[in-house]
């Protein structure tokens, strides 16, 4: 076990939350604009980026590759592209997050080529990277693997018209920046919908690109001879909203949390309705608060304006605590329950089942029903409520570790909490702000 595995936290459930919680900006936002504002010639400003080490590591690779990327106060970076002379990314980049392949639209418009690791990140299932390498090779872009890493090549870009086989919320960011300064049109079909995409177009035109959505999920990207920066602020984060809200529930708490922005959220309060969950929503942001006994409900992910796949794990910790059974079904990642087996430990009472498969589940699922191994799981069925009780936890990915953290506070007893680096990766400050909301979370190292 290394240093950092070493550091835990103690956590002692039992403790209602209450109070007032300032929602970060969004993670799947913030490193993207950081990465985007390298297509410009001249510096920006990011404006309310979240604590978290996705954006500390994205900031430290661009300085590694030239460029200037310096803190300006709390939650803002100054990031200068001019400088930048490697378009080489360190491979040990590719095993920490997915956003190395994010860097090869800007490196290159620079450069004309870039060598990225293949990424790593969540182990949520396969994330096939060909829905945006095809885009790529078709503006032209040529593409060879080597020794783990990605060799992207292109002298100029030329627009193309590309429709992308399934929703990429990844994918659709990748080809809207190598689009922008491409030589003429770009138009992108069955592109994603989700409001962080919509930030970095925010972004992006604001620094002079001419992006438009004419119908929904299509985008079209005229390209331009060059950027300027600009000063941009990073949407509120819909997950660590979520977060707290299911936080609150589970342990019965009343809560408010600032900035929360209903908009991007109406699939998850629709759900808090069946449920017979509390929640307000004032200019100020979201109140939610325990107001009687939560009743079972039926979840099926989808993409976006659809229930979040990154929701659902978080889900499944509140309907734990319903009065009732509950099934949740994943249709767009090919393997998100890895968690259950945790959750099984600390008394929840879990089934993985196997849905009905639907008459075209290449077309039903959004990710590659030929990639599915036998192993995968796409559905649970749960029994509440639960009285989760505490344990020792390591934390293998993002989304399983804040459950396991909401799962401790809403139970009883103590769980020590290993692997809090993943957590941290995703969410800024979360044991501080839920300690002031009440949480009873110890430091250990």
């Amino acid at each position: 076990m290394n240093k950092q595995q070493k550091i835990s936290w103690l956590i002692t459930g039992g403790t209602p939350l209450k109070g007032s919680v300032r929602v970060s900006g969004a993670k799947n936002a913030s490193y993207k604009l950081m990465i985007a504002s390298l297509l410009a010639k001249t510096e920006s400003k990011i404006l309310n980026l979240p604590g978290i080490s996705d954006v500390e590591m994205v900031a430290e690779i661009i300085n590694k590759l030239g460029g200037k990327a310096n803190p300006a106060g709390e939650g803002t970076q100054i990031i200068n592209p001019s400088s930048l002379d490697s378009f080489a990314i360190d491979e040990r980049y590719g095993k920490i997050s997915r956003a190395s392949t994010l860097f090869i639209a800007p490196l290159l418009a620079r450069f004309g080529e870039a060598i990225v690791p293949l990424p790593g990140g969540d182990k949520i299932g396969k994330r096939p990277l060909d829905r945006h390498f095809i885009g790529l090779q078709k503006m032209g872009a040529t593409i060879t693997q080597e020794n783990g890493n990605l060799l992207v090549q292109a002298d100029r870009l030329v627009g193309a018209h590309y429709k992308f086989p399934k929703n990429t919320h990844t994918g659709t960011e990748t080809l809207l920046m190598a689009a922008v300064l491409a030589t003429g049109k770009t138009v992108l079909e069955n592109a994603a919908e989700e409001p962080e995409v919509t930030d970095l177009i925010n972004f992006l035109n604001e620094m002079g690109a001419k992006i438009t959505r004419t119908r929904p999920r299509t985008i079209e990207i005229e390209g331009v001879k060059e950027l300027a920066g600009a000063t941009y602020k990073v949407m509120p984060d819909r997950n660590e909203v979520v977060s707290y809200a299911c936080a609150a529930l589970a342990s019965k708490g009343d809560i408010i949390v600032e900035n929360a922005k209903a908009q991007d959220l109406t699939a998850f309060l629709e759900k808090l309705d069946e449920i017979k969950a509390g929640y307000e929503v004032k200019e100020y942001g979201i109140r939610f608060y325990y107001k009687e006994p939560l009743q079972a409900t039926n979840v099926q992910t989808a993409i976006h304006p659809g229930f979040m796949t990154d929701w659902q794990p978080l889900w499944a910790v509140l309907m734990c605590h319903a009065v009732g059974k509950s099934q949740i079904h994943e249709t767009v990642m090919q393997s998100r329950f890895q968690y259950v087996e945790v959750l099984r430990q600390m008394g929840a009472k879990i089934d993985l089942i196997t849905p009905p498969i639907p008459p075209d589940p290449e077309q039903f699922y959004n990710f590659n029903w030929a990639d599915r191994k036998e192993t995968d799981v796409h559905a649970i069925e749960i029994i509440g409520p639960t009285r989760f009780i505490g344990g020792e936890f390591t934390a293998h990915d993002l989304r399983a570790g804040a459950i396991i953290l909401i799962a401790a506070i809403s139970g009883v007893g103590q769980t020590r909490l290993y692997g809090i680096e993943e957590i941290k990766r995703g969410y800024s400050k979360i044991d501080e702000k839920l300690s002031l909301l009440g949480a009873k979370i110890q430091t250990i190292a």
